[in-house]
């Protein structure tokens, strides 16, 4: 399918400051940036660099003291098919690629060494895929969905206490229960075609089999409509907008739409 992306961010700045911005769609196999730009009112020059795990781009500028604007627009075909996770193995600890090896490991917001009793106590038997659709659909049917509920300071752990959260919570305590039995789940920030209301989202990739595979616990969006912009161990690594310091929103959107074939 073809999706276009429009996303404004509108914030005030009081002095100087710098700005590291994740907006871009990334270029993936499965999903083509055909056409795409990225306009900055209120700020110096842009720089860009590659992001982690060599996905997607990152854009480095210096927002001038008054308003900064950024508008992102692109227009993406996504080919990507649903898969069944419980048909994908656990790849050999041994065989991880080096990029991939980090992604086993807990992180600030995912205390994966916090969760191995529960886990191993509550889905004993359970291997690879299988685990991995167990835990997410643990996730889903035990958390509730609740905007404010969680702050930038909320980790895994403490949303697995309060059984609430929005989309990066869900995606926190999914990795850290899947990292938990030494399977690697990585976070990642992506557009979402059906997500309401619209926003950035954020979901969890796994490898199994020897490839990175798409799970979403809060199922809020098909993940065949969904476009990558950014990966990493947790929200830190894939925020959209990372300001060195104060800043204040004024607006904020985001549109996907499908487009005709």
């Amino acid at each position: 399918m073809r999706l276009s992306i429009n996303a404004v961010l509108d914030y005030d700045f009081t002095e100087p400051t710098d700005v590291l911005l994740a907006l871009n769609a990334a270029q993936m196999a499965d999903q083509q940036v055909t056409d795409e730009s990225l306009i900055i009112t209120g700020s110096g020059p842009l720089s860009n660099l590659g992001g982690g795990s060599g996905i997607g781009l990152r854009t480095w500028t210096r927002a001038n003291p008054g308003r900064m604007v950024a508008t992102y627009k692109a227009t993406v075909a996504v080919d990507r098919r649903p898969e069944v996770l419980q048909r994908l193995r656990k790849s050999p600890l041994a065989s991880l690629p080096e990029d991939v090896l980090p992604f086993i490991w807990p992180s600030r917001y995912c205390e994966a060494d916090r969760f191995v009793s529960f886990v191993c106590g509550h889905f004993e038997g359970l291997e690879g895929g299988a685990l991995v659709q167990a835990l997410a659909d643990w996730v889903h049917d035990n958390l509730a969905y609740v905007s404010g509920s969680s702050d930038g300071a909320t980790t895994a752990a403490d949303t697995f206490v309060s059984q609430q959260g929005v989309c990066r919570d869900y995606a926190h305590l999914t990795a850290a229960l899947i990292r938990s039995r030494d399977i690697p789940a990585r976070l990642v920030s992506v557009y979402a075609w059906g997500l309401e209301p619209p926003d950035f989202h954020a979901v969890v990739e796994v490898w199994l089999d020897g490839a990175w595979h798409l799970v979403d616990a809060t199922r809020l969006a098909p993940l065949e409509a969904m476009i990558r912009i950014a990966v990493g161990r947790d929200a830190t690594d894939i925020a959209f907008m990372t300001a060195f310091g104060q800043a204040m929103m004024n607006a904020q959107s985001i549109e996907v739409a499908r487009l005709p074939d």
